[in-house]
């Protein structure tokens, strides 16, 4: 009987070793699965192995373009004059000629959707003069953002000795990415023209097909090179869960698709997110010195959520509030003080930042006059009384 039992645990014991260590992309040389708002690493393949990314460099190009985007260094409709050296790429390209004009926009969805080496050479030179001066800020930014396996030589990912790159760095870089929602936008149209000067239309289709052929996906950036192989930094959303992966090394553009769909479904099949707390619900309030308003609501500056696997049940928690002296001007996006989330035993399980809900200006000669007013008339109410 003893015997038997044994047979039957060791049977059992390696079903489970098997399971524990099933490999959701087989076919890429490195691979790893995150969650997008965390960071939280949900699987990993040979994660740090440096290997060349080919165009899933654009990445990080288009980061450094969002942030002057936002940062009002550059706009959309800036127009910008394509040079020689970037018409004479080579590799994958949106076919543009020297002396031509086009907005930022449109040059930013030939990168996005097409891929276009053209166009982010000509958006390198737009935002920081030359495509070596573009590739410094890229790795400077990429430093502070903890990057550690990762150098660039160029903004496009065409083939370099000392152009590498990880899976873990690829999903750190797209999770900075993807806090400028607007890219998604562009990575996420799957067919488009672009309107050439002279009237003609090039056609840009999206490398990355799961686009059209995976519910949820709406970026982020393929690469292939002979050296590279076939890449994917991919991401999709469902019920409010995002994913992030990234394929490196895959022998065809199909074993690419397939690893990177493997990896999606893994993630929506065995996670799910809950929202701890909505980003607008109000956690209180927090007087205003010297403000239009003495008094604002006090709100997260993102939801508070937790992974969670698809069986657990969600948790009760409260928030321990820390802010300091507010003082006005001050903006919906500003920071006034951290909270911290604290479990039913009393842990803190993450700690988040604090926003107000809306912008509180500063009070003028005439918002204190009224303010002195509404006091006295207050008192004099009372000595009726």
């Amino acid at each position: 009987m003893k015997k038997y039992l044994l047979i039957l645990l060791t049977f059992f014991l390696g079903i489970a070793s098997v399971l524990a260590e099933e490999d959701f992309a087989p076919n890429a040389k490195s691979a790893i699965l995150i969650d997008a708002e965390s960071g939280e690493v949900l699987y990993e393949k040979d994660a740090d192995v440096k290997l060349p990314p080919a165009s899933m460099t654009k990445i990080s190009s288009m980061l450094i373009i969002m942030e002057a985007i936002d940062s009002g260094k550059l706009s959309f409709d800036d127009q910008v004059t394509i040079s020689e050296e970037a018409a004479s790429m080579g590799g994958s390209q949106v076919f543009l000629e020297a002396g031509e004009v086009y907005s930022v926009k449109d040059l930013l969805k030939g990168v996005a959707i097409a891929s276009g080496n053209d166009a982010v050479v000509a958006l390198s030179e737009k935002v920081a003069g030359s495509q070596s001066a573009f590739v410094d800020m890229i790795n400077k930014r990429l430093k502070e953002l903890g990057v550690k396996n990762t150098n660039f030589v160029n903004p496009h990912g065409l083939d370099d000795p000392n152009h590498y790159s990880t899976a873990r760095d690829m999903a750190i870089i797209a999770r900075e990415l993807l806090k400028h929602e607007k890219i998604l936008e562009f990575t996420s149209i799957y067919e488009e023209y672009l309107t050439k000067n002279d009237g003609s239309k090039t056609w840009l289709v999206n490398t990355n097909r799961l686009v059209r052929f995976y519910n949820g996906v709406d970026g982020l950036k393929t690469g292939f090179t002979n050296t590279a192989g076939y890449c994917l930094t991919a991401t999709a959303k469902k019920n409010n869960f995002r994913l992030i992966s990234v394929v490196m090394g895959e022998e065809t553009s199909e074993k690419r698709s397939s690893d990177t769909v493997k990896l999606l479904n893994y993630g929506f099949n065995t996670f799910k997110i809950n929202i701890i707390k909505n980003k607008n619900e109000v956690l209180g309030k927090v007087r205003i010195e010297g403000g239009k308003k003495d008094f604002v609501d006090v709100v997260l500056e993102n939801d508070a959520t937790e992974l969670l696997k698809n069986n657990e049940e969600a948790k009760d928690y409260k928030f321990n509030i820390k802010i300091t002296k507010v003082k006005a001007p001050i903006k919906r996006s500003d920071i006034i003080g951290t909270a911290d989330i604290i479990d039913q035993d009393g842990n803190i399980i993450d700690e988040v930042n604090l926003t107000v809900k809306e912008d509180i200006l500063k009070a003028n000669f005439f918002d204190y006059l009224w303010k002195n007013i509404k006091i006295i008339s207050a008192g004099k109410v009372l000595l009726k009384r």
